[in-house]
Protein backbone atom coordinates (compact mmCIF):
# COMPACT_ATOMS: atom_id res chain seq x y z
CA UNK A 1 0.00 0.00 0.00
CA UNK A 2 1.27 3.47 -0.93
CA UNK A 3 0.40 6.86 0.53
CA UNK A 4 -0.99 8.88 -2.37
CA UNK A 5 -2.36 12.41 -2.57
CA UNK A 6 -4.41 13.68 -5.52
CA UNK A 7 -4.14 17.46 -5.89
CA UNK A 8 -7.23 18.71 -7.67
CA UNK A 9 -10.82 17.60 -7.08
CA UNK A 10 -12.16 18.06 -10.59
CA UNK A 11 -13.64 15.12 -12.48
CA UNK A 12 -10.26 13.56 -13.38
CA UNK A 13 -8.71 13.99 -9.96
CA UNK A 14 -11.80 12.57 -8.29
CA UNK A 15 -11.89 9.60 -10.67
CA UNK A 16 -8.23 8.82 -10.03
CA UNK A 17 -8.69 9.07 -6.27
CA UNK A 18 -11.46 6.46 -6.56
CA UNK A 19 -9.20 4.21 -8.63
CA UNK A 20 -6.26 4.56 -6.24
CA UNK A 21 -8.40 3.96 -3.16
CA UNK A 22 -9.95 0.88 -4.76
CA UNK A 23 -6.40 -0.31 -5.51
CA UNK A 24 -5.81 -0.38 -1.74
CA UNK A 25 -3.76 2.80 -1.36
CA UNK A 26 -4.03 5.34 1.45
CA UNK A 27 -5.61 8.13 -0.63
CA UNK A 28 -6.08 11.86 0.01
CA UNK A 29 -8.07 14.13 -2.33
CA UNK A 30 -7.34 17.86 -2.12
CA UNK A 31 -9.65 20.64 -3.26
CA UNK A 32 -8.59 24.28 -3.42
CA UNK A 33 -12.03 25.25 -2.03
CA UNK A 34 -13.10 24.29 1.49
CA UNK A 35 -16.76 24.50 0.48
CA UNK A 36 -16.21 21.86 -2.18
CA UNK A 37 -14.16 19.68 0.17
CA UNK A 38 -16.93 19.86 2.78
CA UNK A 39 -19.59 18.93 0.23
CA UNK A 40 -17.54 15.97 -0.98
CA UNK A 41 -17.02 14.81 2.61
CA UNK A 42 -20.73 15.14 3.37
CA UNK A 43 -22.25 13.65 0.20
CA UNK A 44 -19.37 11.38 -0.97
CA UNK A 45 -20.34 12.41 -4.49
CA UNK A 46 -19.09 14.95 -7.05
CA UNK A 47 -22.62 15.73 -8.16
CA UNK A 48 -21.77 18.33 -10.80
CA UNK A 49 -19.02 16.36 -12.58
CA UNK A 50 -19.57 12.67 -11.77
CA UNK A 51 -23.22 12.30 -10.75
CA UNK A 52 -24.15 8.95 -9.28
CA UNK A 53 -20.54 7.95 -8.55
CA UNK A 54 -19.89 7.43 -4.84
CA UNK A 55 -16.49 8.20 -3.33
CA UNK A 56 -15.21 5.35 -1.14
CA UNK A 57 -15.17 6.14 2.56
CA UNK A 58 -11.45 5.43 2.55
CA UNK A 59 -10.68 8.64 0.61
CA UNK A 60 -9.68 11.46 2.95
CA UNK A 61 -10.83 14.83 1.57
CA UNK A 62 -9.16 18.10 2.57
CA UNK A 63 -8.54 21.68 1.49
CA UNK A 64 -5.38 21.93 3.63
CA UNK A 65 -2.48 21.78 1.14
CA UNK A 66 0.38 21.13 3.62
CA UNK A 67 -1.66 18.32 5.16
CA UNK A 68 -2.34 16.81 1.74
CA UNK A 69 1.36 16.83 0.79
CA UNK A 70 2.89 15.55 4.01
CA UNK A 71 4.63 12.14 3.99
CA UNK A 72 3.33 10.95 0.62
CA UNK A 73 4.90 8.32 -1.60
CA UNK A 74 3.22 9.71 -4.72
CA UNK A 75 1.53 13.03 -5.45
CA UNK A 76 -0.84 13.14 -8.42
CA UNK A 77 -1.20 16.66 -9.84
CA UNK A 78 -4.67 16.79 -11.37
CA UNK A 79 -5.41 20.49 -11.74
CA UNK A 80 -6.17 22.00 -15.19
CA UNK A 81 -3.09 22.74 -17.29
CA UNK A 82 -3.49 26.51 -16.87
CA UNK A 83 -3.23 26.06 -13.09
CA UNK A 84 -0.27 23.66 -13.01
CA UNK A 85 2.44 26.30 -12.55
CA UNK A 86 0.63 28.30 -9.87
CA UNK A 87 -0.31 25.13 -7.97
CA UNK A 88 3.22 23.72 -8.20
CA UNK A 89 4.53 27.02 -6.84
CA UNK A 90 2.20 26.73 -3.83
CA UNK A 91 3.26 23.12 -3.29
CA UNK A 92 7.01 23.72 -3.44
CA UNK A 93 7.64 24.67 0.22
CA UNK A 94 6.13 21.37 1.37
CA UNK A 95 7.83 19.00 -1.09
CA UNK A 96 10.64 16.78 0.15
CA UNK A 97 13.71 15.95 -1.95
CA UNK A 98 13.00 13.23 -4.52
CA UNK A 99 9.22 13.49 -4.20
CA UNK A 100 7.40 11.68 -7.02
CA UNK A 101 4.83 13.93 -8.73
CA UNK A 102 2.66 12.50 -11.51
CA UNK A 103 1.16 15.07 -13.85
CA UNK A 104 -2.19 13.98 -15.32
CA UNK A 105 -3.19 17.26 -17.01
CA UNK A 106 -2.71 17.81 -20.75
CA UNK A 107 -1.36 21.05 -22.13
CA UNK A 108 1.56 23.27 -23.10
CA UNK A 109 2.25 26.59 -21.41
CA UNK A 110 1.57 29.34 -23.93
CA UNK A 111 4.02 31.89 -22.56
CA UNK A 112 7.05 29.54 -22.33
CA UNK A 113 6.09 26.61 -24.64
CA UNK A 114 7.11 24.30 -21.79
CA UNK A 115 5.53 20.91 -21.21
CA UNK A 116 3.81 20.47 -17.88
CA UNK A 117 6.39 18.10 -16.40
CA UNK A 118 9.17 20.54 -17.32
CA UNK A 119 7.16 23.30 -15.67
CA UNK A 120 6.71 21.21 -12.51
CA UNK A 121 10.44 20.51 -12.32
CA UNK A 122 11.19 24.21 -12.80
CA UNK A 123 8.90 25.20 -9.93
CA UNK A 124 9.80 22.21 -7.72
CA UNK A 125 13.46 21.31 -8.40
CA UNK A 126 13.34 18.66 -5.66
CA UNK A 127 10.67 16.65 -7.46
CA UNK A 128 10.75 13.71 -9.83
CA UNK A 129 8.09 14.66 -12.39
CA UNK A 130 6.34 11.90 -14.30
CA UNK A 131 3.23 11.76 -16.49
CA UNK A 132 0.12 9.58 -16.84
CA UNK A 133 -1.86 9.97 -20.05
CA UNK A 134 -4.02 8.18 -22.59
CA UNK A 135 -7.65 7.73 -23.70
CA UNK A 136 -9.23 8.00 -20.27
CA UNK A 137 -12.42 9.96 -19.70
CA UNK A 138 -13.08 10.50 -16.00
CA UNK A 139 -16.73 9.57 -16.42
CA UNK A 140 -15.72 6.04 -17.43
CA UNK A 141 -12.72 5.55 -15.12
CA UNK A 142 -14.83 6.57 -12.10
CA UNK A 143 -17.34 3.84 -12.97
CA UNK A 144 -14.71 1.14 -13.39
CA UNK A 145 -15.00 0.76 -17.16
CA UNK A 146 -11.92 -0.88 -18.71
CA UNK A 147 -9.33 1.78 -19.58
CA UNK A 148 -5.70 1.75 -20.71
CA UNK A 149 -3.08 4.47 -20.14
CA UNK A 150 0.67 4.99 -20.33
CA UNK A 151 3.08 6.24 -17.65
CA UNK A 152 6.16 8.19 -18.67
CA UNK A 153 9.15 8.49 -16.34
CA UNK A 154 12.89 9.24 -16.49
CA UNK A 155 13.84 5.75 -15.35
CA UNK A 156 12.34 2.35 -16.02
CA UNK A 157 12.32 1.61 -12.30
CA UNK A 158 10.17 4.65 -11.56
CA UNK A 159 7.83 3.84 -14.45
CA UNK A 160 7.37 0.29 -13.18
CA UNK A 161 6.74 1.56 -9.65
CA UNK A 162 3.95 3.86 -10.88
CA UNK A 163 2.61 1.13 -13.15
CA UNK A 164 2.07 -0.99 -10.04
CA UNK A 165 0.44 1.91 -8.18
CA UNK A 166 -2.18 2.65 -10.84
CA UNK A 167 -2.75 -0.73 -12.48
CA UNK A 168 -5.86 -2.76 -11.71
CA UNK A 169 -8.25 -5.21 -13.36
CA UNK A 170 -10.05 -2.24 -14.98
CA UNK A 171 -7.10 0.15 -15.49
CA UNK A 172 -4.23 -1.27 -17.53
CA UNK A 173 -1.00 0.75 -17.55
CA UNK A 174 1.89 0.62 -20.01
CA UNK A 175 5.22 2.39 -19.48
CA UNK A 176 7.44 4.58 -21.67
CA UNK A 177 10.58 6.68 -21.44
CA UNK A 178 9.24 9.26 -23.93
CA UNK A 179 7.77 11.86 -21.57
CA UNK A 180 7.96 14.57 -24.23
CA UNK A 181 6.04 12.52 -26.79
CA UNK A 182 3.37 11.55 -24.26
CA UNK A 183 2.82 15.17 -23.28
CA UNK A 184 2.80 16.54 -26.83
CA UNK A 185 0.27 13.93 -27.90
CA UNK A 186 -1.96 14.63 -24.91
CA UNK A 187 -1.89 18.40 -25.42
CA UNK A 188 -2.22 18.69 -29.18
CA UNK A 189 -4.95 16.08 -29.63
CA UNK A 190 -7.23 18.53 -27.82
CA UNK A 191 -6.70 21.08 -30.60
CA UNK A 192 -7.56 18.51 -33.27
CA UNK A 193 -10.64 17.52 -31.24
CA UNK A 194 -11.83 21.14 -31.42
CA UNK A 195 -11.62 20.85 -35.21
CA UNK A 196 -13.45 17.50 -35.21
CA UNK A 197 -16.21 18.89 -33.02
CA UNK A 198 -16.53 21.94 -35.26
CA UNK A 199 -16.96 19.66 -38.27
CA UNK A 200 -19.73 17.83 -36.40
CA UNK A 201 -21.38 21.15 -35.59
CA UNK A 202 -21.28 22.07 -39.26
CA UNK A 203 -23.11 18.85 -40.09
CA UNK A 204 -20.20 17.14 -41.82
CA UNK A 205 -19.91 13.36 -41.66
CA UNK A 206 -17.67 10.50 -40.66
CA UNK A 207 -15.44 11.01 -43.69
CA UNK A 208 -14.54 14.49 -42.47
CA UNK A 209 -13.79 13.31 -38.95
CA UNK A 210 -11.63 10.44 -40.20
CA UNK A 211 -9.66 12.92 -42.32
CA UNK A 212 -9.13 15.26 -39.37
CA UNK A 213 -7.99 12.42 -37.10
CA UNK A 214 -5.61 10.98 -39.70
CA UNK A 215 -4.10 14.24 -40.86
CA UNK A 216 -4.15 15.57 -37.31
CA UNK A 217 -1.92 12.80 -35.99
CA UNK A 218 0.37 13.41 -38.97
CA UNK A 219 0.81 17.02 -37.86
CA UNK A 220 1.46 16.00 -34.26
CA UNK A 221 4.04 13.38 -35.31
CA UNK A 222 5.76 15.91 -37.57
CA UNK A 223 6.19 18.36 -34.70
CA UNK A 224 7.10 15.67 -32.19
CA UNK A 225 9.94 14.35 -34.31
CA UNK A 226 11.27 17.88 -34.84
CA UNK A 227 11.28 18.38 -31.05
CA UNK A 228 13.02 15.08 -30.32
CA UNK A 229 10.12 12.82 -29.38
CA UNK A 230 9.77 9.24 -30.63
CA UNK A 231 7.32 8.70 -33.53
CA UNK A 232 6.20 5.36 -32.04
CA UNK A 233 4.73 7.21 -29.06
CA UNK A 234 2.21 9.03 -31.25
CA UNK A 235 0.89 5.76 -32.66
CA UNK A 236 0.20 4.55 -29.13
CA UNK A 237 -2.19 5.37 -26.32
CA UNK A 238 -1.21 8.99 -25.71
CA UNK A 239 -1.22 9.76 -29.43
CA UNK A 240 -3.70 8.16 -31.81
CA UNK A 241 -5.55 6.43 -28.93
CA UNK A 242 -6.27 9.64 -27.07
CA UNK A 243 -6.93 11.50 -30.32
CA UNK A 244 -9.63 9.04 -31.41
CA UNK A 245 -11.51 9.09 -28.12
CA UNK A 246 -11.32 12.88 -27.77
CA UNK A 247 -12.55 13.50 -31.32
CA UNK A 248 -15.43 11.03 -31.06
CA UNK A 249 -16.67 10.82 -27.47
CA UNK A 250 -19.75 12.48 -25.98
CA UNK A 251 -17.63 12.99 -22.85
CA UNK A 252 -15.05 15.15 -24.67
CA UNK A 253 -15.24 18.79 -23.60
CA UNK A 254 -12.98 19.79 -26.52
CA UNK A 255 -15.20 18.09 -29.07
CA UNK A 256 -18.27 19.63 -27.39
CA UNK A 257 -16.80 23.14 -27.51
CA UNK A 258 -15.91 22.67 -31.18
CA UNK A 259 -19.42 21.41 -31.91
CA UNK A 260 -20.93 24.55 -30.40
CA UNK A 261 -18.60 26.74 -32.44
CA UNK A 262 -19.56 24.83 -35.57
CA UNK A 263 -23.14 25.76 -34.77
CA UNK A 264 -22.21 29.42 -34.68
CA UNK A 265 -21.26 30.17 -31.08
CA UNK A 266 -18.14 32.15 -30.23
CA UNK A 267 -15.24 30.55 -28.39
CA UNK A 268 -16.25 32.33 -25.19
CA UNK A 269 -19.88 31.22 -25.50
CA UNK A 270 -18.83 27.63 -26.17
CA UNK A 271 -16.49 27.52 -23.16
CA UNK A 272 -19.17 28.94 -20.90
CA UNK A 273 -21.72 26.35 -22.04
CA UNK A 274 -19.31 23.43 -21.57
CA UNK A 275 -18.82 24.47 -17.90
CA UNK A 276 -15.38 22.82 -17.79
CA UNK A 277 -11.86 23.86 -18.77
CA UNK A 278 -11.45 23.38 -22.54
CA UNK A 279 -7.74 22.57 -22.66
CA UNK A 280 -7.53 22.72 -26.47
CA UNK A 281 -8.24 26.45 -26.50
CA UNK A 282 -5.15 27.05 -24.37
CA UNK A 283 -2.97 24.56 -26.27
CA UNK A 284 -3.90 25.91 -29.73
CA UNK A 285 -1.72 29.03 -29.53
CA UNK A 286 1.18 27.08 -28.04
CA UNK A 287 0.90 24.45 -30.76
CA UNK A 288 1.05 27.09 -33.47
CA UNK A 289 4.03 28.81 -31.84
CA UNK A 290 5.87 25.49 -31.65
CA UNK A 291 5.10 24.82 -35.33
CA UNK A 292 6.66 28.14 -36.25
CA UNK A 293 9.62 27.70 -33.91
CA UNK A 294 10.49 24.30 -35.37
CA UNK A 295 9.42 25.27 -38.92
CA UNK A 296 6.85 22.47 -39.15
CA UNK A 297 3.73 22.66 -41.31
CA UNK A 298 0.56 22.20 -39.19
CA UNK A 299 -2.37 23.45 -41.31
CA UNK A 300 -5.18 22.07 -39.11
CA UNK A 301 -3.79 23.65 -35.96
CA UNK A 302 -3.21 26.88 -37.88
CA UNK A 303 -6.85 26.97 -39.02
CA UNK A 304 -8.11 26.18 -35.53
CA UNK A 305 -6.21 29.22 -34.26
CA UNK A 306 -7.76 31.38 -36.97
CA UNK A 307 -11.27 30.24 -36.01
CA UNK A 308 -10.60 30.68 -32.29
CA UNK A 309 -8.79 34.01 -32.30
CA UNK A 310 -9.02 35.70 -35.70
CA UNK A 311 -12.69 35.51 -36.60
CA UNK A 312 -12.41 33.05 -39.49
CA UNK A 313 -15.58 31.02 -40.00
CA UNK A 314 -15.33 27.27 -39.49
CA UNK A 315 -16.74 26.60 -42.95
CA UNK A 316 -14.06 28.77 -44.57
CA UNK A 317 -11.35 27.00 -42.56
CA UNK A 318 -12.50 23.59 -43.81
CA UNK A 319 -12.69 24.85 -47.38
CA UNK A 320 -9.12 26.16 -47.18
CA UNK A 321 -7.89 22.83 -45.84
CA UNK A 322 -9.57 20.98 -48.70
CA UNK A 323 -8.16 23.33 -51.36
CA UNK A 324 -4.54 23.37 -50.20
CA UNK A 325 -1.81 22.49 -52.71
CA UNK A 326 -1.72 18.87 -53.85
CA UNK A 327 0.47 16.68 -51.62
CA UNK A 328 2.04 13.24 -51.38
CA UNK A 329 0.53 11.41 -48.40
CA UNK A 330 3.82 9.99 -47.11
CA UNK A 331 7.29 10.90 -48.28
CA UNK A 332 8.61 7.72 -46.67
CA UNK A 333 6.74 5.53 -49.16
CA UNK A 334 8.79 5.24 -52.36
CA UNK A 335 7.37 4.77 -55.84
Amino acid sequence: MAKVSVIGAGSWGTALSILLCNNGHDTVLWSHREAQAEELRRTREHASKLPGVKLPEGIQITSDLPEALQNKDVIVLAVPSVAVRSTARKMEPYIRYGQVIVNVAKGIEESTLMTLTDMIEEEIPNAQACVLSGPSHAEEVSRGLPTTCVVGARTKEMAEYLQNIFMSSVFRVYISSDILGIELGGALKNVIALAAGTADGLGYGDNTKAALITRGITEIVRLGIAMGAKPETFYGLSGIGDLIVTCASVHSRNRRAGYLMGQGKTMEEAMEEVHMVVEGVYSAKAGLQLARKYQVEMPIIERVNQVLFEGKTAADAVKELMLRDKKIESWEVEW
